[in-house]
């Protein structure tokens, strides 16, 4: 392990980007490799009922035993304390889209609250 010399200035590792990480654990459970309940704390309003509609109806499932990976991540900033992405999602021989809103609380924490895939949408229905 290297020794940093006494008085050397640390260098802070840079955090990801909230889009990064809601990009990666949408994929996380989009695609299988987790159940969509770990996202409970991190949606509002309808985005958990549209994320486990999804996850049971257009999972996002690699070929020939790959598992999908975020390729791409973009997004638009419409008003402070909200931010609207999208995703690139490489799945194999498949390329998909994957948008997401998050929102900033009062609690400082980002949560997720929409979340679409490029194919099939969940009904509406009369509660929405």
């Amino acid at each position: 392990m290297p020794v940093v010399p006494a008085g050397s200035p640390l260098r802070q590792v840079p955090q990801p980007r909230p889009t990064d990480v809601f990009a990666e654990r949408l994929l996380a459970v989009l695609s299988g490799l987790h159940p969509v309940h770990r996202m409970l704390r991190h949606t509002v309003g309808r985005a958990y009922d549209e994320l486990a509609w999804l996850a049971e109806h257009g999972p996002l499932r690699g070929t020939r035993g790959s598992r999908p990976v975020v390729r791409d991540i973009g997004y638009y900033v419409p008003r402070p304390g909200a931010v609207e992405a999208f995703a690139r999602i490489d799945a194999g021989d498949r390329l998909r889209a994957m948008a997401f809103r998050l929102e900033l609380g009062a609690d400082r924490r980002w949560r997720c609250t929409a979340v679409e895939l490029g194919g099939p949408r969940r009904p509406l229905t009369d509660d929405c």
